[in-house]
């Protein structure tokens, strides 16, 4: 179970967040209008202006989870790489009458609580060719329709969400599950 987080805690957190906000704004404003000096005040105020708005829009997660943006990287790899060989099966089964499809229902129980991740999670998966997420059920679990049903679809689907898991390392909801198979609720 994670520490209790304390008032004083979560301040230096958001300061900590709008100072790196901030700056990535201040960087952005920079290299979009040259390394002007002319450009160092109205680029300031931008700056501090976008990062107060991003703050009120999309504040600090509470639990304090962060993306691991290796992880993240290597995820977007692997979902590029996954939906251009998905994609070529796809095709490949539908130009070729003699292929077998065997459309259907699978469903798929994630980890990941009702959150943002959650909503990633569908987001990702509804792009992967072969399988498109078809609404959740009352027990919770997610009803995809895919073209091959007999394919281990609910097993890639877990090998996904462990890999989105890992990446986000509690951000965006995704904190109430722990790597390891073991669950926290924080």
């Amino acid at each position: 179970m994670p520490a209790p987080r304390t008032a004083a805690h979560r301040s230096r957190r958001t300061w900590a967040t709008a100072l790196r906000r901030g700056a990535g704004y201040f960087a952005l404003w920079m290299v979009i209008a040259g390394a002007d000096s002319a450009d160092f005040l109205p680029g300031l105020g931008a700056a501090v202006l976008a990062a107060w708005t991003s703050l009120r829009l999309m504040p600090p997660d509470p639990v304090g989870g962060s993306v691991r943006w290796l992880a993240a990287l290597a995820l977007f790899a692997r979902f590029v790489r996954v939906s251009v060989v998905a994609g070529l099966d796809v095709a490949r089964r539908a130009l070729a009458p003699r292929m077998r499809l065997a459309p259907g229902y699978v469903r798929f129980r994630p980890q990941l609580p009702p959150s943002d991740a959650r909503s990633l999670f569908l987001a990702m998966t509804s792009q992967m060719p072969g399988t498109i997420p078809s609404g959740t059920e009352p027990s919770g679990a997610i009803s995809y329709h895919c073209l091959d049903a007999a394919q281990p679809v609910a097993s890639q689907l877990a090998e996904e969400e462990a890999r989105l898991l890992v990446a986000l390392s509690g951000a965006l909801g995704s904190s109430a599950v722990v790597a390891d198979g073991k669950e926290r609720h924080a």
